[in-house]
């Protein structure tokens, strides 16, 4: 009776030491996978901010008999508003980002360019700077994500 109480014991001590081992392991993966898709989550909104600031741009120019005419001034603050709407939930953006020329969030506007087939195509370039979540000693934990979207100009 005595041999079995000592031995319970003894087991339940082990099991103690295994988790205190495993237990930072643990906390480490779970922290690497939520860094990884807050990262994803980045790329992803990136993406679409570029994508919808060029749908902005591609209808502010006009091509017409040939040639294209410049968008209004407004264009490259309007392609900025568009991507700031887009980043608006990152941590690093949020409200106090009014403008697109410095990183965290950075837009260049390329002008319109005649491709080989006779059509105007326009581009922009987004480029994101993200913080990590939980940043690790020695690591510096910043990606700059860069996304360019080019998009064919119809004429009118």
């Amino acid at each position: 009776m005595e041999g079995t109480a000592k031995r319970r014991r003894r087991a339940s001590g082990n099991a103690v030491v295994e988790v205190a081992l495993l237990l930072p392991w643990f906390a480490f993966l779970f922290m690497g996978v939520f860094d990884f898709g807050f990262y994803a989550y980045a790329l992803i909104s990136t993406e679409n901010a570029a994508r919808s600031a060029t749908m902005y741009l591609a209808g502010s120019y006009s091509v017409a008999e040939g040639e294209w005419q410049a968008p209004a001034p407004a264009s490259q603050p309007g392609a900025c508003q568009y991507v700031l709407g887009e980043l608006r939930k990152l941590p690093n953006v949020g409200a106090s980002v009014t403008g697109c020329s410095a990183l965290p969030v950075q837009v260049t506007v390329n002008p319109p360019v005649l491709e080989a087939d006779g059509s105007y195509s326009t581009s922009l370039m987004v480029a994101y700077r993200t913080v990590p979540l939980f940043p690790i000693p020695g690591l510096a934990g910043q990606l700059t994500i860069r996304r360019n979207v080019v998009m064919r100009i119809f004429g009118d």
